[in-house]
């Protein structure tokens, strides 16, 4: 797919881009290139592919359930400038 200057002129008005005139032919050519490998991949058949969340089977490090702060709740509540029945109170925002 080859983008005309009118094209490239109009993704930059719709991106709200200023664009020298001597850098148009620059962006038709790299967004040309990009739509094309755009196609390119569209055309690969991905259907027995199944999903991977990573390349390789490495399994996550997890670190133990254990409880490793102390409870400042107290603490907090008692410089906040509103507090009810221990729940902060916020101004309303929404009617």
């Amino acid at each position: 797919m080859s983008l005309e200057k009118t094209e490239i002129e109009k993704i930059a008005w719709l991106a709200r881009l200023a664009l020298d005139e001597d850098d148009i032919p620059g962006y038709a050519r790299d967004l040309s290139n990009i739509l094309g490998l755009v196609e390119q991949m569209n055309t690969i058949k991905t259907n027995d592919i199944e999903p991977l969340a990573h390349p390789m089977e490495i399994k996550a490090r997890l670190r133990p359930d254990e409880v490793t702060e102390t409870d400042q709740r107290e603490k907090f509540q008692n410089i906040a400038p509103h507090v009810d029945n221990g729940h902060y109170l916020v101004p309303r925002v929404i009617e």
